[in-house]
């Protein structure tokens, strides 16, 4: 029993450290995806960042990657 208890102290401290490191590169991505649409927008003399249409995309788009992402590691087939 003891051995149970501890597998489990050490999955709460790597999945707390998972969800900073990634929240940590999705701020990051996050960063660098705003300031390439600002220079796009900048360089195209436009108001909107992004069209209606290539919203949906980027939304649909997003779906897909985290479906990849949830997917990862099953290797159940």
């Amino acid at each position: 029993m003891a051995k149970q208890n501890e597998i489990v102290k050490t999955s709460g401290a790597i999945s707390g450290k998972t969800i900073f490191f990634g929240a940590l590169a999705g701020a990051f991505a996050g960063i660098i995806a705003a300031n390439l649409l600002q220079k796009r927008s900048a360089g195209k003399e436009r108001e909107s960042l992004i069209t209606p249409a290539e919203g949906i995309q980027l939304g649909l788009l997003l779906f897909g990657l985290f479906k990849a992402i949830s997917n990862l590691g099953d290797d159940k087939k």
